[in-house]
C-alpha cells in the first residue's frame, strides 16, 4: 500500500520565519511558494557570502542595498510576480558583482 502524504508547508524561509504572527503580505507569498521560498534561500545565501568577503565599508554599503532592495520587495505587497522578479534583480546584481570580483591569475 502506497501512502501519499502532501508536502509539509514550509517552516521557514531563509530570512524569516514562516511561522511568526503578523507576517507582511509577501513574506506570507513567499512562505506559500516553494519557488519564491527557494528564491529566497538563494538570494539571502549569497548575500550572506558577499558580506563575508567585503570590508567593513563595503560591508555597510551592502546592507544599505540590501535593504532598499527588502523595501522593493515588500512593495510587491502579494504579487508573486513581481515577488519573484525583485529577487530575480536581487541576483543579478549578486551575478554582477561576482563578475567583478579580483580573481588570482591562474597557474601556468
Amino acid at each position: 500500500m502506497l501512502l501519499f502524504a502532501a508536502p509539509a508547508p514550509l517552516a521557514h524561509a531563509a530570512s524569516f520565519d514562516c511561522d511568526a504572527k503578523g507576517l507582511a503580505a509577501d513574506e506570507q507569498v513567499i512562505c506559500d511558494n516553494r519557488d519564491l521560498n527557494d528564491l529566497d534561500v538563494k538570494m539571502v545565501t549569497e548575500f550572506h557570502f558577499f558580506e563575508g568577503l567585503m570590508a567593513m565599508g563595503g560591508r555597510g554599503a551592502l546592507r544599505d542595498e540590501q535593504t532598499a532592495w527588502l523595501a522593493t520587495r515588500q512593495a510587491c505587497n502579494a504579487d508573486k510576480d513581481c515577488i519573484k522578479a525583485a529577487y530575480e534583480a536581487r541576483l543579478k546584481q549578486f551575478d554582477d558583482l561576482y563578475n567583478k570580483l579580483e580573481r588570482p591569475a591562474v597557474w601556468q
